[in-house]
């Protein structure tokens, strides 16, 4: 799948944590299209997620929302311990210095490739831009690997390049909806230098990708991480990797028996 000047492979944040976790599951899951059964689990967990972006979007459009909240009393909690967490946030612009959109979509062309970027909420004046994501999951992430994240370098990274506003005048903020009962947020701050990182990191990625389809074109498969690296785990393609996860190794190793406790065979 190589990309030419009309047809640009397009790459989103969960590609590229994808394609740096590991390049072969990429491969798999993005070229290959290969994918487990849905576990009912995580789909409830993601069908829930996506009714509650679908009422902070209808929210933010002036829609009613009564319906939805009425339906769902899970929706109806966290609206209710958001809306007392971040009473600013929901509150609507009075003028119109102030910009505000719900589902906002960037894209830029970066070498041959074109990143894709949704933000749950942009809201901008003239000074300051503010990117807001939902998150449904009940536990924040450490903060530290949340702002390794290629959602949160992305993000911040697109609208600096597609905007007039200064790497400086930017953040991101995380609201998880249902932490421990309450809603909770982290923030990310931005920098011209955080900017440069950026860019240097995301050009050496894309340039390996570009490598990494040239030789697959060539019927090379992408590269593995390290035998026994903790991605292989709980990955889904651990058996067509070759891979077996050490979680696996210790089972059978408790499964073989004791040779103290074998019994010898009279011949």
């Amino acid at each position: 799948m190589l990309t030419t000047p009309s047809h640009l492979l397009r790459l989103s944040q969960g590609h590229l944590n994808l394609l740096e976790t590991c390049p072969r599951k990429f491969q798999h899951t993005y070229l290959e299209q290969l994918n487990s059964p849905a576990n009912p689990e995580h789909e409830e967990r993601q069908t829930l997620g996506s009714r509650f972006h679908l009422l902070m979007q209808q929210r933010e459009m002036g829609l009613p929302i009564d319906s939805l909240l009425a339906a769902d009393t899970q929706l109806q909690s966290w609206m209710s311990a958001f809306t007392h967490a971040a009473p600013e946030v929901l509150k609507t612009a009075t003028d119109n210095s102030t910009f505000r959109e719900s589902e906002h979509y960037r894209t830029l062309q970066v070498q041959e490739y074109l990143l894709t970027v949704i933000y749950d909420l942009l809201i901008a004046d003239s000074q300051q831009a503010q990117i807001l994501d939902w998150k449904t999951y009940p536990k924040p992430p450490n903060k530290r690997a949340l702002a390794q994240n290629w959602q949160t370098r992305l993000y911040m990274y697109v609208l600096a390049e597609t905007s007039t506003y200064l790497p400086e005048n930017i953040s991101m903020s995380y609201w998880f909806v249902q932490s421990e009962g309450k809603s909770q947020n982290l923030t990310f701050t931005y920098s011209h230098t955080q900017h440069q990182q950026t860019a240097k990191k995301l050009n050496q990625l894309l340039s390996q990708l570009t490598t990494w389809l040239e030789r697959y074109q060539q019927n090379e498969p992408f590269p593995q991480v390290a035998t026994g690296s903790k991605a292989c785990d709980y990955c889904q393609f651990v058996v067509r990797c070759d891979r077996t996860p050490k979680t696996e190794e210790i089972k059978t190793q408790n499964s073989l028996p004791n040779i103290a406790n074998i019994q010898e065979v009279t011949i």
